[in-house]
């Protein structure tokens, strides 16, 4: 009798891996994207790979557009410069 095929062990993500795939998958509106990376890494991890993602964002952008990181940061969400 034949032994049962071995799967390979599940593959590990990383919280900036899980944040990438959740943030992309909200901004195209995918909920099966968001919830899938949601499962990777415990909310706490996702929570600080999401805010990690968010900074180096808005620092990217801010060079990108030679402004401060905070005026960028407040245009994205749609607020008035300080």
């Amino acid at each position: 009798m034949d032994a049962p095929p071995v799967r390979p062990p599940a593959r590990q993500h990383n919280i900036f891996e899980a944040a990438a795939v959740y943030v992309s998958g909200c901004a195209e509106d995918d909920q099966e994207q968001i919830d899938e990376a949601a499962t990777w890494v415990s909310p706490e991890a996702l929570s600080f790979g999401i805010s990690e993602l968010a900074c180096r964002a808005v620092i990217a952008l801010a060079r990108e557009r030679d402004e401060s990181p905070q005026s960028v940061a407040r245009s994205l969400l749609g607020l008035p410069a300080a």
